[in-house]
């Protein structure tokens, strides 16, 4: 039974200085999870790590941007027939182009093909116009004669009264859309 003993105590014991010394080499090491970040010829990272966290930069789509400097000076001096004539130009140009080769003008831009034509962006102005003027009117006229029919209604008048301004405002709505898209040929 002695033997037992010692030899549970010492198995107990070597578990109790390896987890000690497991717990001791865990917090001089710090542990960073593994991140795969995809590679590719225009994906770029940076990542910085301390002893407080750390901190991952990454850029799924980062190509080069070419920038282009043009500068022209014209300056011409010359005597014409009615007296001296001075003409003096300076452009300085500066273009940045993305990696597809066209220009950044600073914003989203849009193919010619991909563009709306004049006449779309007609009939949306149009449309919204009509909806807005079409959803007053029927607001208007549901206020008139709906709303005091249903607001008697005991218990849930006031309610259904509310339900039949949103209605009329969505039914003039809809007719508004309708009539703009007759009288604007859209």
């Amino acid at each position: 039974m002695k033997w037992f003993i010692v030899g549970v105590g010492s198995i107990v014991g070597v578990a109790h200085i390896g987890v000690l010394g497991h717990l001791l080499h865990s917090t001089r090491l710090p542990q960073y999870p593994a991140i795969n970040f995809p590679a590719g010829d225009y994906s770029s990272y940076k990542m910085e790590g301390g002893r407080d966290g750390y901190r991952i930069e990454y850029k799924a789509n980062d190509p080069t941007i070419l920038d282009s400097h043009r500068t022209l000076e014209l300056d011409k001096h010359k005597k014409g027939f009615f007296g001296p004539t001075t003409e003096m130009r300076r452009e300085y140009r500066h273009d940045q182009y993305t990696m597809d080769g066209t220009r950044n003008i600073g914003g989203a831009t849009t193919l010619d093909s991909e563009g709306k034509s004049a006449k779309s962006v007609e009939c949306i102005v149009a449309d919204a116009g009509a909806r807005s003027q079409g959803a007053m009117a029927g607001t208007a006229i549901s206020a008139g004669i709906v709303v005091p029919a249903v607001a008697s209604i005991p218990y849930v008048g006031w309610l259904a009264s509310g339900w039949a301004l949103l209605l009329g405002q969505k039914a003039g709505s809809e007719l508004g859309s309708q009539v703009g898209t007759v009288f604007n040929d859209c």
